[in-house]
């Protein structure tokens, strides 16, 4: 790889429509060699209780990310003249076998983390959290989690199975992948199965967030608090796009009313800049259900804002 990263296609000559849609309009992994953030897709929702339709969730945030522009006036950076960021493609999981297709993104995960890349995963659902975050933690050791989510993704089974988008998180726990001292959720709402659902997710150690906190408290409260839990551990950013309210995210299989805004998702985000952010993804976006490209434009946006604090810090760790 160049000293000098390649970057998205020039915008000024080939019009933003035009061309294929790599995340950001960025170079292809293969064509750099190497890359220091990896979006990488995994088209992949076996694993879902309600709608279907996030296998189709990547390629959407690659289509609305065409808009993407290289400056990122509210971190103040250049992401990718910053650290080598290229789209890796999809990882191709078995749609049958939910245990098989874990196996896979873990595998997948595993190469391209020993490449020497942090991943920008677009989902695909929720249960690809699981995977990748077993192979974050082989690098790093158990991580923090922060999950955006309507949802709290740690019940134990559904219908027996023990891998689905809802049960990530406890499995997770379970195999001591996360460090409990540091584990959150944020924009969670709606009706439960009940209250022990709470308790069970307390005992993880869970600390929990819920929308109308972020209405009450305000973006910049939120994010001082999750830097304080946080601290200097490496952290794993989780986001299901149901996080947002669907007015602004329509475009998803389980919607909740009373979520919070895309305005506070990408605040609350960039107000953890100087987190230690190792991984991260996006996750839920179901296309077929969206409206005028709101949902995906959202989670491009939010994938964005995610790989400018990946891109800033591998700079600042060479000395940039």
């Amino acid at each position: 790889m160049s000293t000098q990263p390649r970057g998205p296609v020039d915008s000024s000559r080939i019009p933003r429509y035009a061309g294929p849609a790599t995340f950001a309009r960025l170079p292809r992994l293969d064509e750099v060699g190497s890359a220091d953030v990896a979006v990488v897709g995994v088209p992949f929702d076996s694993g879902v209780s309600y709608r279907p339709g996030a296998r189709f969730g990547g390629n959407a945030i690659r289509e609305a990310s065409r808009l993407l522009r290289p400056y990122n006036p509210a971190q103040d950076a250049s992401p990718f003249a910053l650290a080598q960021v290229a789209d890796a493609g999809d990882i191709a999981v078995n749609p049958f076998n939910i245990n098989e297709a874990v196996e896979t993104v873990e595998a997948a995960a595993d190469e391209l983390l020993g490449n020497g890349s942090r991943l920008m995963t677009l989902g695909g659902d929720h249960t690809i959290a699981l995977p990748l975050l077993r192979s974050v933690a082989k690098k790093h050791g158990p991580v923090a989690l922060l999950h955006f989510d309507a949802h709290l993704d740690t019940w134990d089974t559904y219908f027996g199975a023990e891998y689905t988008h809802g049960t990530p998180f406890r499995r997770a726990v379970e195999e001591g992948i996360l460090d409990t001292e540091a584990l959150s959720h944020v924009g969670t709402r709606g009706p439960l199965y009940g209250k022990q659902d709470l308790d069970d997710d307390a005992k993880m150690g869970f600390g929990i967030v819920t929308s109308a906190d972020v209405y009450r408290r305000g973006a910049d409260e939120v994010a001082d608090q999750l830097r304080q839990r946080i601290g200097d551990r490496p952290l794993y950013i989780s986001i299901d796009i149901d996080v947002l309210d669907p007015a602004h995210a329509p475009g998803t299989g389980t919607p909740e009313a009373g979520g919070m805004t895309s305005r506070e998702l990408l605040e609350i985000i960039r107000g953890l800049s100087s987190c230690n952010l190792v991984s991260a993804d996006v996750v839920e976006v179901a296309p077929a259900y969206d409206h005028a490209e709101i949902t995906s434009v959202a989670a491009s946006h939010t994938a964005y804002e995610l790989t400018t604090i990946m891109s800033r810090q591998i700079a600042q760790s060479k000395g940039k």
